[in-house]
């Protein structure tokens, strides 16, 4: 069974999100450069330093980043063992692959696909 391991809150001004979740929700937020933009990270639970997972069994961390016309509303990342599997059942089922596997090094690789019903969804892929 695949679980959800991360989630994502699209923004139209990052700055603002930040701010808000930061302080409503006590949220450490960390922003780094990605491809053209920025992505920030966002810890809602301690996580082991070696692996970067979480330490509380069912909780998750996730991230935020500037809205696109593909990424509209918030995404939920489901971890596969292998991304391009994952794809080609997708397809199979009447889903479609908005961004197809995309590395990070030294981490995994993530994936965006839509479901049938219209919804953007994430993939995570960890390097072993």
């Amino acid at each position: 069974m695949s679980k959800v391991v991360h989630f994502e809150i699209p923004a139209d001004d990052l700055d603002r999100a930040k701010n808000f979740y930061g302080s409503v929700f006590g949220w450490e937020l960390q922003t780094m450069p990605m491809n053209e933009g920025e992505y920030t990270s966002v810890k809602t639970t301690d996580v082991d330093e070696q692996t970067q997972l979480p330490t509380e069994p069912g909780a998750i961390n996730g991230g935020m980043f500037v809205r696109d016309e593909r990424l509209t509303t918030p995404v939920i990342t489901i971890d596969v063992d292998g991304i391009d599997d994952a794809l080609k059942q997708i397809e199979a089922e009447g889903g479609s692959t908005v961004t197809p596997r995309t590395a990070i090094p030294g981490m995994g690789a993530f994936a965006y696909f839509k479901d049938p019903e219209g919804n953007v969804m994430g993939l995570w892929e960890t390097t072993p």
